[in-house]
């Protein structure tokens, strides 16, 4: 018999802790997701934890299953997840939901829709509100301002504009 059970990981060290167990024999699911990042000014499509630091990992309870002691001193790994002293249990069903989930291709989008009333965060026009247009293929944005009556379209960074609420 056999059941999932949760890791806390180290700092940002999901994947190490994922290959050094697997690399030990055991079964384990990070459950990943596709999001857009910006990065050097550029929105890039990175696979990042859904949950992080956090790692699933299944574990036999029978006398014949694995021992779990080398499990803490793995290195990316900082403890299993308990309850007082008893391994944190982790429905199967759950761990098959989430599987699915992190199979679909969809992106986490952070985009902006066309239109969309947004306001600039950077630059000479700090404060502005402007409507977003479209990407413009170079890794920036093109805005509408409305300047002194008059609209005025504009290439910005998309990290030097938010949405507003």
């Amino acid at each position: 018999m056999s059941n999932w059970y949760l890791i806390h990981t180290k700092i940002r060290q999901e994947r190490v802790a994922l290959e050094n167990l697997e690399r030990q024999g055991f079964e384990c699911f990070l459950p990943l997701i596709r999001a857009e990042k910006l990065r050097r000014g550029q929105l890039q499509v990175v696979q990042e934890a859904l949950f992080p630091r956090y790692l699933f990992i299944r574990l036999g309870t029978g006398l014949e299953s694995q021992s779990w002691s080398p499990i803490r001193s793995t290195v990316g790994v900082s403890r299993l997840v308990t309850f007082g002293q008893t391994p944190a249990k982790i429905d199967d069903t759950l761990v098959s939901e989430l599987r699915a989930k992190s199979e679909s291709t969809e992106v986490q989008l952070r985009h902006f829709e066309p239109g969309e009333q947004v306001v600039v965060t950077d630059g000479p026009f700090v404060g502005v509100e402007a409507f977003y247009q479209m990407a413009d293929g170079e890794g920036r944005v093109m805005v509408l301002l409305n300047i002194l009556s008059k609209t005025v379209k504009m290439a910005v960074s998309p990290a030097s504009i938010r949405k507003v609420r």
